[in-house]
């Protein structure tokens, strides 16, 4: 089935707010359409780019429901039950750090094999002076692999297409993103960043491992793929979004740690970039994943150190040792590191921009179809190859220095100093950073005591090359991470910088290049404390931990002068409602009262209410929540006159579930609690129950009623009108609602207790701003 085509006003919600009647937003469209359209309804739309899929999104329920179902297994739950809770949270996180270690351990396993023996057969060809049949080998080894990576992401899983992350920083923020952590898309996400990464393509297995990690802590806690999934009794307290969110942390924190081996680092990048929600008993369960996964690497290094696993095994934990260098400052040192920090912040701001441009015109050209998208693949992977293999021919041979006799020239396909195409006794710097693979390319790049081994020249190539491949390689229908072509890209420049500050400084050319491949990952992706941490756990060098953080400050703070970080740039491209912790400064000039008068009028259901309404309701609405509103009240205190009172609300699937169910009674009348709990659980309730044409219901039926009291959440969120936008939504992300009710601010006879809802949609900004345009002027910058 062709996917629906995804113009750009829908991805980015342009301002201008002219949306189809079908891109309504779910949560406020109405029953009854009037015959007139409002100049100024609040709107926007359902649909967002998941992965490389054009999707139907909705929101996710981090509330609990505190109806009488829960309220009722909350009181009947024994110590053995929270005992078995607790034991199982920690069992989950223990299998999240297992398998995502393991599973990491295998990538880096085949990557370093299949990438190394493919460079060693093209090294061969270069020994025998047979230059065409190296480049159709390499050429055609790396176009077989990006075919593969492709063609597994375009036919089988689009959502396994690019790093994942901005999917699993929306989904923790409490947006539904459907089917990225499937099975699937987990078996594509580790055979597709093999072959991509094996490819030589300027990308990284690290945003890929992080959605792994993800994918394994969402599989875990349902049980399994969603066809085969067990259906063990200690796996039902899971089974809702809130336990499911937390777990999803702790795969992604586990991701990072075992993508560069840190797990400390780990636990501060899910903390400062992906989870909106954290608590400190969440803190330790991530830690302790992260620990597991440092185990299970550090057991498989330890193994493949006897050979016994092909080419890859030679390292240790540490993966870009620079310990062996004593570090000294200066004063005049603070002037190239804060160079260093400038330099980052403005080219990481550079590259988000042009990226984002880039990945407007790829998403022009995805949506003609699967053969574009493979396509476009298969031509930035034979770029890639003759970038790769031609360029060294222009660097000039370095004679070997005598005091390095011994290992240069080097052979083979990893370590300093290759050959190429030099005579004896001289090597190609050029080839010993592009024939390579990326890991070893950042251990030549980062290397220590070794101020000559560059030429300008080749490493202006280098960086030229490498911003290129960059911008062009990510947006593919391959998974890809921005961590390691960043890290390559800035590298490049520090050590430029080290060779043009001369003897004005002391501090090592390697050294240089981790601060400048730390300063362009602030610029681009503005993280400061997991960076720091994630670098010192890389390098091995605490005595960098000064001028890092240094370095990390200067280059966020420029970068927020220009634009957004690149993963806030690709949520908003994507088109995912992520809501973000500052709100816009003009949203205290606007009250939630007023969000509800441009919104259709809400629709409320009765206490007990006619199975036909109800029908008709689901059928001619797509909201997800209903207040549920009882008249004739007589109230505890005050006249004993007949009172409107709001009971709560309740879920468009608890609704699907009763009509199921077919909880229906003959007369008006509360139902007996004994009665609900025989027709269903609260396991129940945390099941999603389909689309209401998938119901039956006969005409003698609709005739019948419904009590909707024991499934009604009767403690949901309210704010009062006159509350300012600014600080609604704050509430609304911190708590992870999806619906808040908003109330009058006189209580009166005939006032209704509920004026609307509010939902992830209505509260962002540019939705506002379409319907509000006056506040356009009052709009300052944001604050970060």
């Amino acid at each position: 089935m062709e996917e629906p085509r995804l113009v750009e006003e829908a991805t980015t919600n342009d301002i201008n707010g002219q949306l189809n009647e079908e891109e309504r937003d779910p949560e406020s469209n109405s029953m009854r359409q009037p015959l007139l359209k409002r100049n100024r309804t609040l709107s926007s739309s359902p649909f967002a780019l998941v992965g490389a899929k054009v999707s139907h999104i909705e929101s996710l329920d981090y509330e609990i429901n505190e109806n009488d179902l829960f309220k009722h297994d909350w009181r009947r739950r024994s110590r053995v039950q929270v005992l078995q809770y607790v034991f199982l949270k920690w069992s989950l996180a223990f299998l999240v750090g297992l398998l995502t270690g393991v599973t990491a351990t295998l990538i880096n396993l085949a990557i370093e094999n299949i990438a190394g023996y493919k460079l060693r057969a093209v090294v061969n060809y270069i020994d025998d002076r047979r230059y065409l049949m190296g480049f159709a080998y390499f050429a055609g080894s790396n176009f077989v692999l990006t075919l593969i990576a492709a063609l597994l992401c375009v036919c089988f899983a689009p959502t396994a297409a690019g790093p994942g992350i901005p999917e699993i920083k929306a989904y923790l923020n409490g947006v539904d993103t459907p089917n990225m952590f499937g099975a699937t898309t987990l078996f594509v996400k580790i055979i597709g960043s093999i072959a991509a990464v094996s490819a030589s393509l300027d990308l990284g297995k690290e945003g890929p491992l992080v959605h792994i990690g993800a994918c394994f802590a969402s599989l875990l806690g349902q049980g399994g793929p969603d066809n085969y999934r067990l259906k063990w009794r200690w796996l039902r307290y899971f089974n809702n979004d809130r336990d499911r969110r937390d777990l999803i942390t702790s795969g992604s924190s586990s991701g990072v740690c075992a993508a560069f081996r840190s797990p400390v680092g780990g636990v501060l990048f899910a903390l400062e970039e992906v989870a909106t929600w954290w608590r400190s008993a969440l803190l330790w369960r991530t830690f302790f994943s992260t620990a597991v996964v440092v185990v299970i690497l550090r057991a498989f290094i330890e193994y493949c150190k006897s050979g016994n696993c092909g080419l890859f095994g030679r390292g240790g934990l540490i993966m870009f040792d620079v310990s062996g260098v004593s570090v000294t400052y200066h004063p005049v040192d603070i002037i190239p590191i804060a160079l260093i920090g400038i330099i980052g912040g403005l080219l990481g701001s550079l590259y988000n921009h042009v990226l984002h441009k880039v990945l407007r015109l790829y998403n022009l050209i995805n949506e003609k179809g699967k053969l574009h998208k493979l396509l476009l693949a298969l031509s930035v992977s034979l770029f890639t190859s003759i970038g790769m293999y031609g360029l060294p021919f222009l660097a000039k041979c370095k004679p070997c220095d005598p005091s390095i006799q011994g290992s240069c020239p080097g052979t083979g396909g990893t370590g300093n100093f290759k050959q190429f195409n030099c005579p004896n006794g001289y090597y190609n710097d050029l080839a010993t950073l592009l024939l390579t693979t990326n890991d070893d390319a950042v251990r030549n790049i980062f290397s220590i005591n070794t101020p000559g081994e560059f030429q300008v020249s080749s490493l202006i190539i280098y960086f030229v090359l490498y911003c290129i491949l960059g911008l062009v390689t990510f947006g593919i229908a391959v998974p890809s991470g921005l961590f390691l072509p960043i890290i390559l890209m800035g590298s490049a420049y520090g050590r430029l910088l080290a060779i043009a500050m001369g003897s004005y400084t002391k501090i090592d050319p390697g050294l240089y290049a981790v601060l400048g491949a730390a300063s362009l990952m602030a610029g681009s992706m503005r993280m400061t404390v997991s960076l720091c941490v994630i670098f010192l756990e890389l390098t091995n060098n605490l005595l960098l931990l000064p001028i890092t953080m240094l370095v990390l400050l200067i280059s966020k703070s420029v970068g927020d002068c220009f634009n957004l970080s690149i993963y806030e740039i690709i949520l908003e491209l994507k088109g995912l409602p992520f809501l973000d912790a500052n709100p816009e400064p003009w949203m205290r000039n606007i009250t939630v009262g007023e969000l509800a008068d441009v919104k259709p009028p809400v629709v409320t259901l009765r206490g007990i209410e006619k199975v036909g309404r109800i029908v008709e309701v689901l059928k001619n609405t797509t909201h997800n929540g209903f207040p549920v509103v009882d008249e004739g009240v007589v109230p505890p205190v005050g006249l004993p006159i007949g009172a409107t009172e709001l009971h709560g609300i309740v879920l468009r699937t608890h609704l699907l579930l009763v009509l199921k169910k077919k909880l229906f009674l003959h007369e008006r009348r509360r139902t007996e609690e004994w009665e609900v709990r025989e027709k269903f659980s609260w396991i129940d309730l945390a099941e999603r129950w389909g689309k209401i044409e998938d119901v039956a219901v006969t005409k003698s039926e609709m005739e019948m009623y419904v009590d909707l009291h024991p499934l009604t959440n009767t403690t949901p969120y309210t704010v009062v009108e006159s509350m300012s936008v600014a600080k609604a939504m704050v509430l609304f992300r911190q708590v992870g609602l999806r619906h808040m009710l908003i109330v009058p601010k006189y209580q009166a006879a005939g006032v209704s207790p509920v004026v609307g809802i509010l939902t992830r949609q209505d509260l962002r900004a540019h939705n506002i701003l379409s319907v509000f345009p006056h506040l356009v002027k009052s709009k300052s910058g944001k604050k970060h």
